[in-house]
């Protein structure tokens, strides 16, 4: 299989690349102190493996998600613009830290970034 028919989450590196960039991205969302409190009664081991699942079905991996719907996860949580800002510059910097090539860096952050609109509480364009 050549690069350009290969799944994405085949060039960026499968289970193994996918697995160190969740670990990393959480390491630093967990140590971002206006993020930390939507995690600290979470069980991190199952939300990092929900992730992993996530990341790789997102990522045209073999995985099937197979967690609650996006949107209900996240409902009610208090969620706003400016802790989603936070979260996918956090995203975006480990990406880029584990996978240097700008096109798949790219392809990557618009792919999780479909799902924005189903994480915040209220309208997109909140301005908390």
């Amino acid at each position: 299989m050549t690069q350009k028919t290969q799944s994405l989450y085949d060039r960026i590196g499968g289970e193994e690349a996918v697995a160190g960039l969740v670990d990393h991205f959480y390491d630093r969302v967990l140590d971002d102190p206006e993020l930390e409190p939507f995690f600290r009664y979470t069980p991190m081991e199952k939300l990092r493996s929900m992730q992993l699942e996530f990341f790789a079905a997102a990522l045209d991996g073999p995985v099937k998600y197979t967690g609650q719907p996006i949107d209900y996860i996240h409902q009610g949580r208090g969620i706003t613009t400016k802790h989603l800002t936070r979260f996918m510059g956090h995203l975006l910097m480990t990406i880029r830290e584990f996978h240097p090539n700008e096109k798949e860096v790219d392809e990557m952050i618009q792919r999780i970034s479909t799902y924005a609109d189903d994480v915040l509480d209220g309208a997109p364009g909140d301005s908390e």
